[in-house]
Formats: structure tokens, C-alpha cells, sequence
């Protein structure tokens, strides 16, 4: 298998857009000749846009667009500037007296980082779509990750900046691609060695902690009371799949979750994965969702190592640096 970034696949364009003084923005995928599409919703408090349309009963074949968005319920207002912007290029579905772009959306809460009155509007949609086109997909602090963060379960003091982290893969003619936010309740482990990268803080904030331990010894006071979480994220390939079989890649895909954050999809998160196929290539579909899976774990793990400083927050990069010179002084 290549390594390919997501707007490798054709038709397919990303954008994002953010205000990183109020830590805070919004991504989007276009597919502007129209995209099958499923989505999978595990957490306990999602957050979401127009994903009814997606069961296979439903009338619409095709969206064009999927918004992944900070701010929480407030930020689905950015999906109307991607609308617009659809509109504008002529793009959407038949309504007979109007083209009417379809664009889903989903959420995660980062109100408690920046500035809370700050939210991604239509503006923001608007801004993401222009930017949109580009070769490549950055990551980090970016777009819908600019006010990611990770390991809140003791609060917003001892949680990590986490962030936005894509990849893509192409094995034959399939090509599948990855993009998540990461904005987990717990922690983020790297499935290929079983270390934490992110979470929860030690009261130094020279180690992480565990937070499914953290969460069974608080379980008998009843102290489990904080909720600003939830990692959204999307899967991307040019296979043929109609909106059943998307939704068994999207289901597929939550896998991905379960090997890296931990724990995964609680009442605390929201989390939820759009599935989105241009539709170019058959494939077995069960070969596509285990590709999904494992690009979506590896899409969470570089949302974490690329996250870059923003409030006072540390970083993966940060924390690693720390424990090197801890080990060179000791070793001295």
C-alpha cells in the first residue's frame, strides 16, 4: 500500500478554517459531483446535521459536502456558509425551483478552550469552502482540531491540546483516506506500541495518567460530571458503494476509535464517522472497512502528534521533549 493524502482521491477537495485566538474552526470535504454517503454515531451526546438523510430509505442518493465543526451545537451554523458557497457554484440537489447543496455535519465541544463566545459561523463555512482546493491536507491545530483537547476527565488543567490528523492509503486502484478531530473524554494511545500519546495529566504535568482507571475509581462518588468531548471525523474513497454499504464502512471505521482512544465512545462523547465514496472503483466492501478502520487510527494518532501549542495547553510534542531531557539528566 501508498500513502496518499485525502485530496489525492479525485473530486475530492478539503478546507478548513479557524480563529486560533478563540481556538476554535471548521473543515470541509467537498465532493461537488456528489458523494454516497453513511455515517455511523456512537457517543452519547452527539451533535449532528442532516444525517437522517444518509439511512438508505431515505430520497437523496448524493451529498456534496460533510462539515466537521468546533463550537459545539452553535458551530452547525457553518455548514449554512458552505451551502452557500455550493449554491454559488451551482451545485446541489434538484428542487426544481432551486439547487439545493446537501451537507451533513458534526460537532465536538471545545467551548471551555479560547474564547466560548467565539463560535464557527457561515462565515467560517464560507471561509473553509474558498479554502478549500489545495494539494495535500495539513493538520494540528487546524480547522475543526483548533480547539481540540484530550484527558479532560480531571478538567480543562490537566487535559492536553490535541487536533486535526488525516491519512489516506491506495492498494491497487482503492483509495481510502482518513480524517478525524480529536476531542476525546480519555486518552489517545498509539495502537502499534499500546503507549499513551495524550490524555490526562499527572498533577506536574510530566506523564499522563489513566483515565478508564481515573473513571472507575470516581464511579462510586459520583464525580463524573464533566462533558466537553467528542471526536468527529470522516472516511474517504473513490470505491462504489451504495448508502447501506457506506454505512458498513462508517460502522467499520469506529473501529479505528476503539483501538486509540480510550475509553471510546462514552455518554461523555459524541463521537461519529461519515463514510463518503466518489463512487470510481468496486471493492468488497469488507476489504474497504478494515481499510477504513485503520486509516482512521492512524488519522487520530497524527491529530495528536501534530497538535502545536495553543492556550497554555501541552502538547504531544511538548511532552515528549520534557521526558527526553528528564532521561538525559538522568543519565548524565
Amino acid at each position: 500500500m501508498k500513502e496518499i493524502a485525502i485530496t489525492d482521491i479525485e473530486g475530492i477537495r478539503v478546507g478548513h478554517a479557524q480563529d486560533l485566538d478563540a481556538a476554535t474552526g471548521c473543515s470541509v470535504i467537498i465532493g461537488g459531483k456528489g458523494m454516497t454517503a453513511g455515517v455511523d454515531v456512537r457517543g452519547g451526546a452527539p451533535g449532528t446535521r442532516e444525517t437522517d438523510l444518509l439511512d438508505p430509505v431515505s430520497l437523496v442518493e448524493k451529498i456534496h459536502a460533510v462539515v466537521l465543526t468546533g463550537g459545539s451545537s452553535f458551530g452547525l451554523d457553518a455548514a449554512c456558509g458552505v451551502m452557500q458557497y455550493l449554491e454559488e457554484q451551482g451545485i446541489g440537489f434538484d428542487g426544481m425551483v432551486a439547487k439545493i447543496p446537501i451537507v451533513c455535519a458534526a460537532v465536538l465541544f471545545d467551548l471551555a478552550v479560547g474564547d466560548h463566545r467565539v463560535r464557527p459561523d457561515r462565515k467560517m463555512g464560507y471561509a473553509a469552502c474558498m479554502n478549500a482546493g489545495g494539494p495535500g491536507c495539513t493538520g494540528g491545530s487546524v480547522g475543526a482540531g483548533a480547539g481540540a483537547t484530550v484527558g479532560k476527565i480531571l478538567g480543562m488543567k490537566r487535559c492536553m491540546k490535541s487536533g486535526l490528523g488525516t491519512y489516506g492509503v491506495r492498494t491497487g486502484d482503492l483509495e481510502i483516506g482518513a480524517m478525524a478531530a480529536v476531542n476525546c473524554l480519555g486518552d489517545v494511545i498509539d495502537p502499534e506500541t499500546g503507549k499513551t500519546l495524550a490524555g490526562v495529566l499527572d498533577e506536574h504535568g510530566e506523564r499522563c495518567l489513566n483515565t478508564e482507571e481515573i473513571m472507575i475509581q470516581q464511579f462510586a462518588n459520583r464525580r463524573m460530571a464533566f462533558g466537553g468531548n467528542t471526536t468527529i471525523g470522516a472516511i474517504v474513497t473513490n470505491a462504489r458503494l451504495t448508502k447501506s454499504e457506506a454505512k458498513k464502512v462508517a460502522s467499520m471505521a469506529q473501529n479505528g476509535y476503539g483501538r486509540t482512544l480510550r475509553p471510546a465512545h462514552s455518554m461523555f462523547d459524541g463521537d461519529t464517522v461519515f463514510a463518503l465514496a466518489t463512487g470510481r472503483v468496486d471493492t468488497d466492501v469488507s476489504v474497504a472497512g478494515l481499510l477504513a478502520a485503520r486509516t482512521m487510527e492512524r488519522a487520530v494518532v497524527r491529530a495528536v502528534r501534530q497538535a502545536t501549542p495553543l492556550c497554555g495547553l501541552k502538547t504531544y510534542g511538548e511532552l515528549k521533549t520534557q521526558m527526553l531531557t528528564r532521561i538525559d539528566r538522568s543519565s548524565a
